[in-house]
């Protein structure tokens, strides 16, 4: 249990990071649109995208893994991509067009494998010690 506790309270860290890297280097996809909240939005964007990827996104891809299939899984892109950008949406202060949360949902996966890929290195050098 306590180890779920940490993939959680990790992930949702990773993903407010990710957030904020992603906003700041594809913007919003709005030309009008100004991100109005801060440093806690982005906690709080985290928070919401993390639950749903935790609680929400396995039956998501159990439902769509037919067309998973069929496109030989470019369809996690689109649902990683929806999936944040409906996560988004139920963040006051922050939106996003759905191309740039396609995008956003690569930058996600690649800040989750990096540090995940970083964890396993960690686990296996202090095993063989």
């Amino acid at each position: 249990m306590k180890k779920q506790v940490a993939l959680f309270f990790a992930r949702w860290i990773l993903s407010s990071l990710g957030l904020w890297v992603a906003v700041r280097l594809l913007g919003t996809g709005y030309d009008d649109f100004v991100i109005t909240s801060g440093l806690s939005g982005f906690f709080i964007a985290g928070f919401i995208l993390a639950a749903v990827t935790t609680f929400i996104k396995p039956l998501l891809v159990v439902v769509s893994l037919p067309a998973i299939l069929l496109t030989l899984g470019l369809f996690t892109l689109i649902l990683n991509g929806l999936i944040v950008y409906y996560s988004l949406m139920l963040t006051p202060g922050f939106s996003m067009s759905f191309g740039n949360s396609i995008l956003t949902g690569i930058i996600l996966s690649l800040v989750n494998y990096i540090v995940s890929t970083s964890f396993n290195i960690r686990r296996r050098y202090a095993r063989s010690m």
